[in-house]
């Protein structure tokens, strides 16, 4: 097989279609759309949203509640799931995310203090909950705040 020899599949490319190109073309004159109105006028159309002056649907919508747009959200790890690692190991969230604990970091880690640690770790993320620091510190690791 030779470089000049190969070929697209079928259809798989076309030309474009070049409206307004003369009547042969099958798009010539109105170049495909029709006769007058706002949308045959260039930049014509509606806007997004638009229902022909009825009010429209987002509008008609009840607006409730807040968004706190300083919210922060944070990736969750109990402390029982730190037990996978090795004794006297440094877990960050480089280590978390290889290990499978964390997918995405969002905007941090936090580790929370549900079920029992048996093995001495340091720990590095970006918020701890007491309970989880009790934890850690019990089993004779220590915390690092990011």
């Amino acid at each position: 097989m030779k470089l000049e020899n190969l070929k697209y599949n079928e259809g798989a490319r076309f030309s474009s279609n070049r409206v307004g190109r003369g009547q042969g073309s099958g798009n010539g004159k109105t170049s495909g759309r029709g006769q007058k109105g706002q949308n045959s006028r260039s930049g014509g159309g509606v806007a997004i949203g638009f229902e022909g002056g009825q009010t429209p649907f987002f509008k008609r919508m009840p607006k409730r509640g807040f968004t706190n747009f300083n919210h922060k959200e944070y990736a969750v790890v109990n402390v029982e799931a730190l037990n996978v690692f090795e004794e006297d190991v440094t877990v960050d969230v480089e280590a978390l995310k290889a290990c499978g604990l964390v997918k995405k970091t969002f905007d941090g880690v936090k580790i929370l203090g549900n079920g029992v640690l048996e093995k001495k770790l340091t720990v590095k993320a970006n918020k701890f909950s007491e309970s989880a620091k009790k934890a850690i510190e019990a089993a004779g690791g220590s915390v690092e705040v990011l």
